[in-house]
């Protein structure tokens, strides 16, 4: 501030600073280093200070709960992360919207998130704890296509004698003792869902699957194919393609050649559905014949790359029946073309991309009497 005289009066001259936007700013940045960007909770910085500053106060007891995403991995490994980072901020809305105000929830690692509960005992943390999981089970009646699955752990200090820090280690030691006990079943829920959206998804044309399980079964008992080889060769012909409910629907239902790397991410599809079948026990069986379901018989298929026996005899008959439901039912990418042609492309390509036995069976086979007269639906 400064004085002048002005015309025989004093006058007081001063700077004004709008401050606002530094205000705002800084306001956003102490938001940021609290907050987890993606959900929106509390971060592991804020949830550690917390932490100490409760093993002080006298708002004893205090319960900690600790929850983790069960089959996260599994998502962002088939789906991609930004299915993933749904299903944790789907997991946040449940977190927010079970627990009270007084309450500090926050996400403190990548699957892993903990609530803070003061003046709460053990009797209510868990009764909370139980709305929590009803909250989960209501969700995922609403959300059945990604099914939200948790495992929790809680734990309770009554007294300030007993230390946070080993409240907090014993939550988190009966959480993992819940995940280990779910295990199996809590995957096989998500890939139970990713069955479903593949069914529904029927990316080519309606029955797909079933034709392909039909011809599958029966050039599997035309070449002698034992009882179990024709038992995985079923289930292979229905979820040969789970993968490709990670593959983003402009490339999976694009109409027309795909462009390289378009290709580049499709054939990405047989180890997103070998990931997929290793994390349930009903489909680890044929997790291997998955991955090698598009590789050639003169080795340049994908993705190991695998030629003549080394690839599984259910997978050789497979590519066979799968290019001829292509040929004839159509794809979004190829025209469709009638069985005798199918036939002749098929021959062709005997010896490079099928097993030239393998090929002139399924071709004495749809073109033997039996089919020609009474099963050539199966082919339409």
């Amino acid at each position: 501030m400064a004085s002048i005289w002005h015309d025989g009066k004093r006058v007081t001259l001063g700077n004004i600073i709008d401050i606002t936007q530094k205000k705002k700013f800084e306001q956003k940045l102490a938001y940021i280093s609290l907050h987890d960007q993606l959900t929106a909770l509390y971060n592991r910085a804020y949830f550690e200070e917390e932490l100490k500053r409760l093993s002080t106060s006298r708002k004893y007891p205090i319960t900690i709960i600790v929850a983790d995403v069960n089959g996260l991995k599994l998502v962002n490994d088939t789906m991609g992360h930004d299915k993933g980072d749904e299903l944790l901020t789907a997991c946040a809305r449940v977190l927010k919207k079970a627990f009270r105000s007084s309450d500090v929830v926050a996400r403190v690692g990548g699957d892993e998130f903990v609530a803070l509960l003061p003046r709460t005992d053990g009797k209510t943390g868990k009764s909370i704890l139980k709305r929590l999981r009803l909250f989960i089970d209501k969700y995922n009646q609403e959300h059945p296509e990604l099914p939200l699955s948790v495992s929790f752990g809680i734990a309770t200090a009554d007294t300030p004698e007993q230390s946070l820090k080993e409240i907090y280690k014993k939550a988190d030691d009966l959480m993992y003792q819940e995940k280990l006990n779910l295990g199996s079943s809590a995957r096989s829920k998500i890939v139970n869902a990713l069955l479903t959206a593949l069914s529904e998804r029927d990316y080519i044309t309606e029955g797909h699957a079933r034709r392909m399980q039909k011809l599958c079964q029966d050039l599997g008992e035309k070449v002698g194919l034992s009882a179990q080889q024709l038992a995985n060769l079923s289930l292979l012909a229905q979820v040969h393609d789970l993968g490709k409910v990670g593959i983003p629907d402009r490339i999976l239902f694009k109409r027309g050649p795909l462009t390289e790397k378009e290709w580049e991410v499709m054939r990405q599809h047989p180890e997103k559905g070998y990931r997929i079948a290793m994390s349930s026990p009903d489909l680890a069986g044929i997790a291997d014949l998955i991955l090698k379901h598009h590789e050639k018989w003169d080795g340049t298929g994908y993705p190991l790359g695998l030629k003549e026996e080394e690839i599984p005899i259910e997978c050789r008959i497979l590519s066979i029946v799968d290019a001829f439901d292509a040929m004839t039912s159509g794809r979004p990418y190829c025209r469709t073309k009638t069985i005798e042609d199918a036939l002749k492309e098929i021959r062709r390509c005997a010896g490079t991309q099928f097993d030239p036995r393998l090929a002139e069976a399924f071709i004495e086979m749809i073109t033997s009497e039996k089919f020609s007269a009474g099963e050539k639906e199966v082919a339409t």
